[in-house]
Order: structure tokens, then C-alpha cells, then sequence
């Protein structure tokens, strides 16, 4: 048996195969050592007939392509705007032009350019903050929840937080409000009850609990209905004020521009926090914002000093991508038109149900749908072959905003909808969309694949009808 190894290819012979040309030779070795290794290992266990060279060098070859990043771009048809799993908010030309700017080589990240002296990371940023959420100051963390624990420990360290009970929420990955509070040195005093909680809970809690600071959690990812009853942040800031203690915000996911303005009528604007006469708001910058992971802090100037100067901002502040990508957002938040055509995640968010349908439509002609549209108007000529296994619909759909942003609301859109008429199934599609080249990530409903258009980047359709081309034919990988 070992003479017959004698018989497989040897690493010389590899890296000198036409096959593998142009490819770097540290790259062929690295490949070609765990092949032939598999190779080996696999004869002497179970025997059988060696590969040729050439059949050789096709192994070496395909582990090199499947040799890719483990954080991989995938194409969302979830319909799922923020959707956790994916990354939440995509990032549009903008915000990457500004990271690659500023990323590529150096940066003035913390050098004041007027005065070459040292500067501030914070002030690319605080300026538009305040503009936009009419705060005195403000500052980032690198993610809310990280937000939560620094204006905790600043503003409460081993003092008693009042919070409503029904505010006591856990956010993803199973961070609990309680822990929160609790690893920021604070120390939870619950009021009310998970239904109902009264201005007169938190009153009793500061005259007879000893609080010495207010919290209010937006309940971002559920919603209490029916029999409830809970404090406006108004009222429990101007409670707050007439007793002399801090009201901290966590607002979770809110707009940095106006809802409304585009017929949208759900979510709150992080100005209106402000407006409200919390001294500490703060939310997500990946969620409603539209922008990279952060946790962007607003608030009263004091307050925000105290943030600023603690030992925990050092441990919790974003590096130089984070602040370009977010100086970026916040720059067209401006100008809100502008930020609703060019933020992606406010462009699906904000899309007219009209034009997902037209997009739906231009997506099943390209998978060689002859059908009309639901509504009996002609989808037009279909622009590829028919798919073969699978018949091709346009359906009306609810998608979601996502990352716990607006657990309530759903959005009206529409999708094309793949129901198989051969042998493979939908499931087998779904594994095969997911393992391809260019993945896609879609979903099931009554055995029928789904993809919302609404998550579709604009470059999108094309690279996702080839992609159910290749994962009907059972080519992917």
C-alpha cells in the first residue's frame, strides 16, 4: 500500500500545475498540504484508486476557492430591514466612501488640524449630534447597551435607580436591564407593576426607597396593551427636576430624521427625547438611525461631561470606522430628502408599497415569469427562461423594521414567491440560496420561497436571479 502512495502527485508537481498558475505559491502550498494530506489519510484507512495530476490539482484548486472569509457579505430577501442576524442597517456609498477615506491610510481621529494640537474623537461627531436632537452635548459608545452601563456608572454609581417594572426589558443576546444597571455600580429599585406604573411609584421609590435617579427603558422589542398605564417621559423629567435628580433615557431605536415627513407614521425621533426634558437620552446607531453599531448619548452639557471624563468612556469609545461612517449618516441626516433616498436602511424603511410591487414584478421577469401581475395587469415579457421546477408569483407581503426597532407595526410590501412543481423542495432551495457563492437569505411561507424586495439592495436583482438559477440547478456550493 505505501508503494502505491508513491503513486500521488507530489507538492512540486502542484505548484508548477498550468491549473494553478497565477495564484501565489504560498497560497498553492497551504491548499494543496491539506489535500494531499486528506488524500493520504483517506487511502490508508479505506484503500482505493489515487487521483491523477490533473484530478489532483481540481482539489487543490477547489479548497483555494472555498478557502473565503468567515464575515462574508450575503444578499437579505428576508424582508427584514434591521434584521440582527444580517448586520443590521446597511451601509450606502456614502458612509463607505467616508470609511474608506478616512480608514485607508491616517486620520485625524484625535489631532485638531487648526491648532495642530491634540484633539477630540468626539467632536466629528457631537456637533451634529446637537444639531439634530437640539442636545447641549454629546458623545458615543460603541454599542447602546454600552451607552446604558457608562451613563449609569457616571450619573448613578452606587446610587439607587428608580425604573418602572414593566420596563425591565431584555435586549438581544440576553442582556437584562437589571444585570445593566447592576454592573454599572447602581443599584435597581423596581416601581409599579409589569402593567401599570404611576408618577406616584417613582415619588414613593425617591421618598421612601432612597432613589437618587430615574430611569425610563423604551420597551423597543414588545409592547404592553390593553389594561397599562405608564409615565411619559415629560412628566417623570419634570419630576425629575423638581427634586434634583438625573432622568436618564434609553430611547433603544429611534429616527434622527422626521417619520412622518414620509408618510411614516411610527417611531420617535431622538429629538423628541430631548424635547421631552430627559437629561440623558440615549439609542442605537445600526437601528433606526441607519448607521453603524454605536451608542449615541445626548444630552445636558454637565451631564455629558461626566460621561466623557469617567474610566469606563475609554473602555467603551468607537474607533476612527465607527465615528467616519456615523460622521457620515448624521451629515446627511441634515437633510432629511437626501438621507431617505441615501441611507439605505430609511430607504427600505420609507419605500412605497407601489414601487416594491413594480420591483417585484422586474425581478420575477427576470426568472422568465409569463404571468400577470395579482391585480390582472400584465408583468410584461419576460426577460429570462422560464425556471425550471419552480412556478414564479408576485404576492403581496408584511415585512418587519427589525432589531426590536417596531415590534408592532408591519410593513405592507411584496415579493416574489417561488412554489416548486419539481423535485426539489423549497427547503432544499432555501439550503442552497444560503450555501451559494452569493448567499441570499430568504424565507418559507406555505411551502413556497420568498424573496422581499423591500431588503433587496439596488444592485441586488440581478445577482439574485442568478443565484436561484445556480441553487435550482443544484450548482451551488
Amino acid at each position: 500500500m505505501n508503494n502505491q502512495l508513491s503513486d500521488l502527485p507530489n507538492m512540486n508537481s502542484l505548484l508548477e500545475h498550468p491549473l494553478l498558475s497565477g495564484i501565489g505559491k504560498e497560497r498553492v502550498k497551504y491548499s494543496a498540504r491539506i489535500v494531499l494530506d486528506e488524500l493520504r489519510d483517506g487511502f490508508l484507512s479505506c484503500g482505493g484508486a489515487l487521483p491523477s495530476l490533473d484530478e489532483c490539482a481540481e482539489l487543490v484548486l477547489n479548497h483555494i476557492k472555498l478557502d473565503r472569509r468567515n464575515l462574508r457579505g450575503v444578499i437579505n430577501a428576508t424582508g427584514v430591514v434591521l434584521h440582527t442576524n444580517l448586520g443590521r442597517a446597511p451601509l450606502g456609498a456614502d458612509a463607505m466612501a467616508a470609511a474608506v477615506e478616512a480608514c485607508a491610510g491616517y486620520c485625524n481621529l484625535e489631532y485638531d488640524l487648526a491648532d495642530g494640537q491634540r484633539g477630540d474623537r468626539f467632536a466629528h461627531v457631537e456637533s451634529l449630534i446637537c444639531e439634530l436632537t437640539g442636545a447641549e452635548a454629546a458623545m458615543v459608545a460603541n454599542n447602546n447597551a454600552a451607552a446604558m452601563v457608562l451613563a449609569l456608572a457616571a450619573l448613578a454609581k452606587g446610587k439607587r435607580v428608580a425604573v418602572s417594572r414593566g420596563e425591565l426589558v431584555e435586549i438581544g443576546g440576553s442582556f437584562r436591564i437589571p444585570e445593566i444597571i447592576a454592573e454599572s455600580g447602581a443599584e435597581l429599585v423596581e416601581v409599579g407593576t409589569t402593567n401599570k406604573t404611576r408618577l406616584a411609584d417613582y415619588k414613593y421609590a425617591v421618598e421612601n426607597l432612597g432613589a437618587e435617579a430615574l430611569l425610563k427603558v423604551h420597551t423597543s422589542n414588545y409592547e404592553i396593551i390593553g389594561f397599562a398605564e405608564s409615565v411619559p417621559v415629560e412628566a417623570l423629567a419634570r419630576y425629575g427636576k423638581s427634586v434634583g435628580l438625573p432622568v436618564i433615557f434609553d430611547m433603544g431605536s429611534c429616527f434622527l430624521v422626521d417619520p412622518e415627513r414620509y408618510g411614516f407614521r411610527h417611531g420617535a425621533t431622538a429629538k423628541s427625547g430631548i424635547a421631552a426634558g430627559a437629561d440623558v437620552v440615549c439609542f442605537s446607531g445600526d437601528k433606526l438611525a441607519g448607521s453603524v453599531q454605536a451608542g449615541i448619548v445626548a444630552g445636558r452639557y454637565e451631564c455629558i461631561e461626566k460621561l466623557k471624563k469617567h474610566p469606563l468612556a475609554r473602555a467603551l469609545r468607537p474607533d476612527k470606522l465607527t465615528l467616519s461612517v456615523l460622521e457620515s449618516t448624521l451629515r446627511l441626516c441634515r437633510y432629511p430628502d437626501e438621507a431617505a433616498a441615501r441611507v439605505p436602511a430609511l430607504a427600505m424603511l420609507f419605500a412605497d408599497p407601489e414601487s416594491l410591487r413594480q420591483r417585484a414584478e422586474a425581478l420575477a421577469r427576470r426568472l422568465g415569469a409569463p404571468l400577470g401581475a395579482p391585480l390582472g395587469a400584465p408583468l410584461g415579457a419576460p426577460l429570462g427562461a422560464p425556471l425550471e421546477g419552480w412556478g414564479v408569483e408576485v404576492r403581496e407581503t408584511m415585512d418587519e423594521a427589525g432589531g426590536g426597532s417596531l415590534p408592532a407595526v408591519a410593513l405592507p410590501g411584496w415579493a416574489v414567491a417561488l412554489r416548486p412543481t419539481g423535485s426539489m423542495s423549497a427547503n432544499e432551495l432555501e439550503s442552497g440560496l444560503r450555501r451559494g457563492s452569493a448567499p441570499v437569505i430568504v424565507r418559507i411561507h406555505e411551502d413556497a420561497v420568498l424573496l422581499s424586495v423591500r431588503t433587496l439592495m439596488p444592485a441586488d436583482e440581478e445577482r439574485v436571479a442568478e443565484a436561484i438559477r445556480e441553487a435550482a440547478s443544484g450548482a451551488s456550493c
